[in-house]
């Protein structure tokens, strides 16, 4: 007689990490060749969004693991599951990849059959019980030698896009990536969302804590960390452009060379919250009042078209006064 199979516990925790990058190809793509770039499994499509803006996602695929999870206090807890991943490009411009998984607060002492882990996409079960403060701690520090990272396996799947045959690996301007390494903690029925930690960090670095209700599921969390991470690139590559010209000593097409990159990729693209899930929508609320996402934006944007006005006013000056 087959012995039912043992349901796993509640998850207690997520964890994920974005990676979000320009997309190596001189031109946007088009949702055609953006679904043809996602399709990253035969049976199931990319989703395309067009309005506010054209959003394709990837299906989700899984990385089965059995190692030890990230902690800070050195515990030694084996994990043994699967890990989801995705990808997501916006405007056919900026590329992300996405890697995370749940836990619960206990599994079993006994290794499951395979193909009870695969009927659970994304699920990471620990053997015995969690460590949940000291694992929340290891994933947003970095996985160490031996524990699951899931750096790599988002950057993997980058890797793998990057390389597509529909990419000519050009870009229309110079950019560095970012990652944001996020948790969610799970909260009884009842409670709300709340954003309790968002930092910023060297090397392109982010790290952000959540508390989730029980039933919200884990990939609206997921979609909210790729909308942050989407629009803390553009601010960071935008001021990053700004503070390395050289605007306040230079002039003509130096001036027009560093902003029209700016102007023609990257200053339509700023609409948070356009695809995030309504439950967690509020939580950009945060980020609006402290450090101020779109009052970064704005005062950027406003700096860049006060550049280009002045410019066009004094190149027909400079133009009579070389012609004199």
């Amino acid at each position: 007689m087959t012995a039912a199979p043992v349901h796993p516990a509640r998850p207690v925790l997520a964890c994920g990490e974005v990676r979000t990058c320009l997309l190596p190809s001189l031109q946007a793509l088009d949702s055609r060749a953006a679904a043809q770039l996602l399709r990253l499994r035969a049976d199931e499509p990319v989703r395309i969004s067009e309005r506010p803006s054209m959003h394709a996602l990837s299906p989700e695929v899984l990385t089965g693991v059995d190692c030890r999870l990230p902690a800070s206090n050195g515990s030694k807890v084996r994990g043994v599951g699967t890990v989801a991943a995705r990808a997501a490009l916006t405007e056919g411009r900026l590329l992300q990849a996405t890697a995370w998984f749940s836990v619960p607060a206990a599994g079993p002492d006994l290794r499951r059959p395979w193909g009870q882990y695969l009927v659970r996409p994304g699920l990471v079960e620990p053997f015995g019980k969690l460590p949940e403060q000291a694992t929340a701690e290891g994933v947003l520090r970095g996985a160490g030698r031996g524990e699951l990272d899931l750096g790599v396996i988002a950057e993997g799947l980058l890797a793998q896009l990057r390389r597509h045959a529909l990419l000519d690996r050009r870009v229309p301007f110079k950019s560095s990536p970012t990652r944001l390494r996020w948790v969610a903690r799970r909260e009884p029925a009842g409670e709300g969302a709340s954003l309790t930690s968002f930092t910023v960090a060297e090397g392109g670095l982010r790290t952000m804590e959540l508390s989730l209700p029980a039933d919200v599921p884990a990939a609206s969390a997921v979609g909210l960390c790729e909308d942050l991470a989407l629009h803390d690139w553009l601010l960071t590559t935008v001021q990053h452009m700004l503070d390395n010209s050289r605007l306040g000593s230079a002039g003509g097409p130096p001036v027009i060379e560093t902003l029209q990159p700016v102007v023609v990729h990257l200053l339509h693209l700023w609409m948070p919250r356009a695809h995030v899930d309504p439950a967690l929508a509020h939580l950009w609320d945060v980020l609006e009042q402290r450090p101020g996402f779109s009052r970064q934006w704005e005062n950027l944007s406003r700096r860049i078209r006060d550049r280009l006005a002045l410019q066009a006013v004094a190149t027909p000056q400079q133009a009579l006064s070389d012609a004199r």
